[in-house]
This record gives C-alpha cells, sequence and structure tokens, in this order.
C-alpha cells in the first residue's frame, strides 16, 4: 500500500487543521530557530520518517513524502506541539547517540526499533506532560502512527476504509459489512 500528500492531507483534515495552506517545504517546518543543534537532529523531518519505517507495517510504502507532508502541516501552526516535537526528537537522538554511537537516522532500522524497545516506549503511557518516554510516545510514535490510521491508504490497513476526514462516499455505507 503506497502512502501519498493526499493521505497526509487527510490525516492533517482529521486533526482538524484547514489542508488549504500546508505548507509542503521541509526547511519550513522547524524554521523558527527553535532547534538546539547540540542536542536535536540535524533534519527533524529525516529522523520522523526513519521513525515511522520502524513503526509502520512494512507493507507501507510512499512514507517519506508522507510523514513529511503531515508533520510540516502539523507544526506548522502550533508552536507549543513544534517545540515539545523537538524535545522529543531530542531526547531519541540523544539516546541513540549515547547507547549506540551514531544518530537515529544513520542507525539500521534493526537498531532503531532496539532504540525504541530498549527507552520502553512500547510499553509507555502516551502524556503529554510525562516523561522523556512518555513525551516520545505522544509526540511521536503516536502523532506517527495517528497520522497513518486516519489516512485513507493506512485506514484501509485496519478494514476502516472511511476514516475520520475522509468522506468515501455513499457507497460504502449501502455496501454491507461483507462487501
Amino acid at each position: 500500500m503506497e502512502l501519498s500528500r493526499r493521505d497526509a492531507i487527510a490525516a492533517l483534515a482529521a486533526v482538524g487543521i484547514g489542508t488549504g495552506g500546508v505548507a509542503l517545504y521541509r526547511s519550513d517546518a522547524f524554521g523558527d530557530g527553535s532547534i538546539d543543534s547540540e542536542t536535536s537532529p540535524d533534519d527533524p523531518i529525516d529522523t520522523m520518517i526513519a521513525l515511522a519505517a520502524v513503526v509502520y507495517p512494512s507493507e507501507v510504502s510512499g512514507i517519506d513524502e508522507f510523514v513529511e507532508t503531515y508533520v510540516v502541516g502539523r507544526l506548522e501552526d502550533d508552536e507549543t506541539h513544534e517545540e515539545r516535537t523537538v524535545q522529543a526528537l531530542a531526547h531519541l537522538e540523544g539516546y541513540a547517540s549515547d547507547e549506540f554511537g551514531d544518530s537515529f537516522v544513520d542507525l539500521s532500522p534493526e537498531d532503531r526499533d532496539a532504540v525504541l524497545r530498549e527507552l520502553g516506549v512500547q510499553n509507555a503511557q502516551p502524556n503529554p506532560e510525562g516523561s522523556d518516554v512518555e513525551r516520545i510516545r505522544y509526540y511521536l510514535v503516536n502523532e506517527l502512527l495517528y497520522a497513518l490510521f486516519t489516512s485513507p491508504t493506512g485506514g484501509e490497513l485496519v478494514g476502516h476504509e472511511n476514516p475520520p476526514g475522509h468522506g468515501g462516499g455513499l457507497d460504502s455505507y449501502r455496501r454491507g459489512p461483507d462487501a
């Protein structure tokens, strides 16, 4: 299943973000100078793409374009969310560097998965005000999963052909569950 920019825009609509003015340029996503180059990844979107490659099902393709569009649109108008996302990214990056000797992006997919497991992200409760790991779960992992499963293509993966924000048309409501 291939994700697209259109899927990302549908996911943004599900969040309640108007999609008419979504900027599609990487340089604008974290462009207010809020990134501390000492502790944050060089390109936060690359880190989010690398993370998505670990948490998304293997049958999904088109991750780069989808994640870039979603992340830029999601953070464009919300400075607090952007700041906290950058902080969660910095913690993830710092742990990868300290424990695995390289940036999260430069690690193999297996090592990226190991970073998440060693941090305990899979068992962490998502909490925007919680510990570093809880914030990684909330701002990074859950955000990416929400984007995937509220998109039309991602919704098909779990048998939900009309996720929030995707009209789908009347035809789908006229068919029975076995259609």
